[in-house]
């Protein structure tokens, strides 16, 4: 996953409420069994309306989206986020996410900012015309205009976004831990790794 410490440009001034996960990436998208093009289907009953904003080619790879309060309810889809993600979305600004939903996304390397309706309605407006800022490190939103609002985020959620750290490299970075009491257990236990404790004496 790659980490994320700032993530700054256009913004789509999406806005809509109570978006379900259904909206984010229609079930008939489902069937896939990668997560590359899922960003072709990402709103597509959205995209269906003439004028959409994610169809204006100022919008375009936009790395931010800004969203209405419930962003992301319904079901537990985890292809909500890889839509995102295959859009180029790094970060979504909402006054309120569905809890699956923003697991999802922080498992995914993307940022859930909740910040409060007003300071959202105003990025609404700025975003229309020009660039948002998110950082990370300082847990900050600002704009252009000296727009600067604070965020809260969970410690280790902001940790492992900064250093890219996925379940996997979680799991990872604790490699010479794992493999210290694999080899402990093995000799301790031999009856519960006998191939383990094999390799181990071959080794020694």
């Amino acid at each position: 996953m790659d980490p994320l410490r700032e993530v700054a440009g256009r913004a789509i001034p999406f806005g809509a409420k109570n978006v379900d996960t259904d909206v984010i990436i229609p079930a008939h998208w489902l069937k896939t069994v990668t997560r590359e093009g899922l960003g072709r289907g990402a709103f597509e009953t959205v995209r269906a309306q003439p004028g959409n904003v994610f169809d204006d080619p100022d919008f375009a790879g936009a790395p931010i989206l800004i969203a209405g309060d419930n962003f992301g309810c319904g079901s537990s889809r985890e292809h909500a986020a890889w839509a995102l993600r295959d859009m180029g979305v790094r970060a979504v600004i909402a006054p309120s996410f569905s809890d699956i939903f923003a697991g999802n996304a922080f498992k995914n390397g993307i940022l859930a900012v909740v910040l409060p309706q007003a300071e959202v309605d105003r990025l609404l407006e700025v975003a229309r015309t020009d660039p948002v800022a998110i950082d990370l490190e300082h847990q900050v939103v600002s704009t252009p205009f000296q727009d600067r609002f604070g965020f809260e985020i969970d410690p280790f959620r902001k940790a492992c976004l900064m250093d890219g750290l996925d379940e996997i490299g979680l799991t990872l970075a604790r490699n010479e831990a794992i493999a210290t009491y694999e080899q402990r257990r093995a000799h301790d236990m031999p009856w519960l790794a006998p191939s383990l404790t094999k390799t181990t004496e071959k080794a020694a």
